[in-house]
């Protein structure tokens, strides 16, 4: 493919494929920074891709005490689904199994308030009856009673349409230097209100394609940028890449998924002074499985 130059590097001629999920927004707080990590990586497991989780998530932020409904520090997590009833089934699974479970936190809505998945409303029946609802500007809460005293969640969480699946693929000599432009790239991305990047640190090394050659699998590995099976399939690597890595983000909108992705790859440029990051490209489906397309020349 022809490409456009910045630095030394190629950008491709192509474009991110994304497409339209649901997602919502989980206000978490408790009682100090190490319980709310806790809480935070317990409910945010196994949630890397719908491909096989039952919903894509991670941290969006961090939030100041004074911001809280409840006064405390908290963070703000980002959960996507492909439909409303499979994030909903998700969000009060991972609530009540990580989030009920886990000393002194609480669940609060800060997502959309137009349209809503009941939690708390679900969660509240572990209270075996001795649970206490209560309405505080215009927000119902749930108070349920545990051994450290009561799990407040709220009785519904508000959802919007988002987008997931924006990526972009660096292309570099080494893995070292593949690390180290992806790191810089999650780091930008996260300072990205409305965004996620759900993988393993930010970076997946699995980029998939659609379908395989086995029965009943799904999704299968992207041999084109296998740098081990280069001369035995047809490749998309750059002549000099051993190493490819992935950044896969989800967000609240589409500009929010162009802002992170132009962010994310200036930001792995931008740290790479010997010229290890030797082509940018990005996952596609020609078209087929999104609606959302991003031509990388266009950010």
């Amino acid at each position: 493919m022809s490409g456009i130059s910045f630095a030394d590097t190629r950008i491709e001629d192509t474009f991110a494929e994304a497409f339209e999920m649901k997602y919502t927004r989980v206000i978490i707080t408790a009682i100090d920074s190490q319980w709310l990590e806790i809480a935070a990586r317990e409910f945010c497991g196994y949630g890397t891709s719908v491909i096989g989780c039952d919903a894509e998530v991670a941290i969006e932020s961090k939030i100041a005490a004074s911001d809280t409904p409840d006064g405390r520090a908290g963070l703000a997590i980002l959960a996507f689904g492909f439909s409303t009833d499979e994030l909903a089934k998700a969000v009060v699974n991972r609530a009540g199994q990580c989030l009920m479970t886990c000393p002194t936190t609480a669940v609060f809505n800060g997502g959309p308030t137009d349209k809503r998945i009941p939690v708390g409303k679900h969660l509240r029946f572990f209270g075996d009856g001795f649970q206490k609802s209560k309405e505080l500007g215009g927000r119902r809460f749930w108070r349920i009673p545990v051994m450290d005293g009561e799990f407040i969640c709220e009785d519904e969480l508000g959802f919007g349409k988002g987008i997931a699946g924006g990526n972009f693929i660096l292309q570099t000599k080494e893995q070292a230097a593949g690390l180290a432009a992806a790191l810089a790239a999650v780091q930008a991305i996260q300072e990205i209100a409305g965004c996620i990047t759900p993988f393993p640190g930010g970076v997946a090394r699995s980029g998939s394609k659609v379908g395989s050659r086995y029965e009943n699998q799904i999704a299968s590995t992207a041999e084109a940028y296998c740098p081990t099976l280069r001369g035995r399939v047809p490749t998309q690597l750059h002549a000099g890449a051993n190493c490819a890595y992935e950044i896969v983000l989800d967000a609240i909108d589409e500009a929010t998924v162009r802002g992170a992705m132009k962010a994310g790859i200036e930001a792995a440029l931008a740290q790479d002074k010997h010229g290890e990051v030797l082509r940018v490209s990005a996952g596609n489906y020609g078209g087929k499985l999104g609606k959302c397309i991003v031509p990388l020349k266009s950010l």
